[in-house]
């Protein structure tokens, strides 16, 4: 039980925040700040908080992954899905930081900016559809768990 709060609570924690920030934080701190470069600002120090909220929720997403036999290898695929995204955003965030202008919010080089920028966003969003699969799956194999709490390694749906 204690496995399974402290999953839940770490998932909704990383992917809760990084939802709700990307669905209202962004769009109203762009419209009260008045420009994507002010609100990159910002976007900058949550960046960083959310990508190490990834990394400690993977931990837990994991532990209850390999501790839950039915679906384990769907569920552990997800999160190593989820380990190798943190890991690129992990590798392509001080490579963006380097070219924003923090003191001026605007971007250095915009030609090198916006490519590896989006592709930040590409592997963000992937993570997060990810993130819903492996969310979709965790009740169905708690679910199968607890009804069949003495299952072996062969009665692994996934």
């Amino acid at each position: 039980m204690v496995r399974r709060l402290l999953t839940l609570v770490a998932f909704a924690f990383w992917q809760g925040g990084f939802t709700f920030y990307t669905a209202v934080v962004v769009p109203l701190g762009t419209g009260v700040l008045g420009s994507p470069a002010e609100q990159g600002r910002i976007t900058r120090e949550v960046s960083v908080w959310l990508n190490v909220a990834g990394a400690v929720a993977v931990v837990f997403l994991l532990w209850d992954a390999l501790a839950t036999r039915p679906w384990r290898r769907s569920r552990t695929a997800c999160v190593i899905l989820l380990a190798l995204g943190l890991a690129a955003l992990f590798y392509i965030y001080p490579r963006l930081d380097v070219l924003f202008d923090h003191d001026l919010a605007r971007v250095r080089e915009r030609g090198t900016f916006r490519p590896l920028h989006k592709t930040y966003l590409w592997i963000s969003t992937v993570q997060w559809m990810i993130g819903v699969v492996y969310l979709a799956l965790t009740p169905a194999a708690w679910r199968a768990a607890d009804v069949r709490p003495d299952s072996t390694p062969s009665d692994n749906r996934g």
